[in-house]
């Protein structure tokens, strides 16, 4: 949890002088110890799980690969408990091109009424060579499960290559992003259909897009991190809250989708880019609102630089995760080359806002999996689960879990 530090005794020391942050390290994070829940092994069970994880309320885990499945083009499975300690895996769909094909690293999303939502960059209309890409929901059936194409994308005023996952907001509608052209898109329930539309138009994009209470949605563009706020007319007002910069003393290239933190003016937003930071192995951000001759503008704080092998990680391919403490992972760096599991403790300072502590708490040693290209979840028995897109037992990837420091 983030621990606040307190001042004892503080005799002689002014206001001033209590206004300054005390700075004590904390003791580092031990290395944690991975469990391999499920050893991916290609066709027909699925290969390179590169899209997170979530959860059900029974303690079963759904995700995608990017390939695998009856025709190698890609499923969508869950990881289930077996009662011994165990687990097991079931293809609950299996790409065929027409329904969708190649997933990628896409996560999947809930409904209240426990159906799966969630997209393909391909597959679907034929309108772009291998499709233009769709959004599909997942129903149970029993046992079974029932895939419903919602919206096939013909890459024409519509767009294609829906990328980065899907959000839906309290009237059932879905957000998500496009790569070509670039952009963000809302599906809306209409007359037992889906209608489409461009929201927000970019030169790229980076991610998916997150939502806050009130609301509005963030995501990112290979450059800057961008907000809509819904305008009261049905339309949506774009702004840019940060122009990354590059270099030692800001990050470049940011990925995944936005961990929101807070509420209104407390607000805060943190990301992770793949590049730039002291070593250019890339950055943890905050964006928050900012005070004083700041206030009115989001003010952006670099909280870690990765400095790669063999001490950390280096290259965080996705979104961090937020739960008073932030954690991921790196594609990258660590003690074998092949990518990290990290935990960044929050320690509040008095007179400013936390400080933060990384600690790399599992070196992916190949045989544990590698190239985790995903974002963890945290759950409620503390610990963190999530994928490595290689490595394992037959080279295809992973489901894994490491204990948090807070299971400590």
């Amino acid at each position: 949890m983030l621990r606040k530090l307190e001042l004892a005794n503080v005799g002689l020391l002014t206001l001033s002088v209590l206004s300054i942050a005390l700075l004590i390290t904390p003791r580092p994070a031990q290395a944690q110890t991975e469990t391999v829940l499920y050893n991916f092994t290609g066709s027909p069970d699925g290969a390179v799980p590169e899209s997170p994880l979530i959860s059900d309320a029974a303690g079963n885990f759904y995700g995608t690969t990017l390939y695998g499945g009856e025709k190698n083009l890609g499923a969508v499975y869950e990881i289930s408990p077996n009662g011994e300690e165990g687990w097991n895996e079931t293809v609950i769909h299996s790409f065929d091109g027409k329904d969708g094909e190649y997933p990628e690293s896409s996560p999947l999303i809930f409904d209240t009424a426990g159906n799966l939502y969630g997209i393909t960059s391909y597959g679907g209309s034929s309108g772009c060579g291998y499709g233009c890409g769709l959004v599909y929901e997942l129903s149970p059936q029993g046992k079974r499960w029932k895939q419903t194409v919602l919206y096939s994308f013909t890459g024409g005023a519509d767009g294609g290559g829906p990328v980065g996952g899907l959000i839906m907001d309290a009237a059932g509608n879905l957000y998500g992003t496009l790569a070509e052209p670039a952009g963000v898109f809302e599906l809306s329930p209409s007359g037992g259909g889906w209608t489409e539309q461009l929201i927000y138009a970019a030169d790229t994009i980076s991610g998916g897009v997150a939502m806050d209470e009130l609301g509005n949605i963030f995501g990112t563009t290979s450059s800057t991190v961008f907000e809509l706020s819904p305008n009261g007319n049905g339309g949506w007002n774009s702004s840019v809250l940060h122009t990354f910069a590059g270099g030692p003393h800001d990050g470049s290239a940011p990925v995944g989708t936005l961990a929101i933190q807070g509420y209104g003016r407390n607000q805060s937003l943190f990301g992770a880019t793949y590049a730039g930071g002291a070593k250019n192995f890339g950055t943890v951000y905050e964006l928050s609102n900012g005070k004083g001759k700041y206030k009115g503008t989001w003010v952006e704080r670099i909280i870690h630089s990765f400095k790669g092998y063999p001490n950390d990680g280096s290259g965080p391919a996705n979104s961090v995760g937020y739960s008073f403490n932030l954690y991921g992972t790196t594609l990258n760096g660590g003690e074998y080359g092949y990518g990290t599991v990290f935990w960044i403790e929050a320690i509040e300072a008095i007179g400013e806002g936390p400080r933060y502590y990384e600690w790399p708490l599992l070196n992916f040693n190949g045989a544990g999996g590698s190239s985790p290209y995903d974002s963890l979840i945290l759950e409620s028995d503390e610990n963190l689960y999530g994928t490595a897109s290689t490595g394992g037992s037959s080279g295809a990837g992973v489901v894994f879990k490491v204990p948090s420091p807070l299971a400590q």
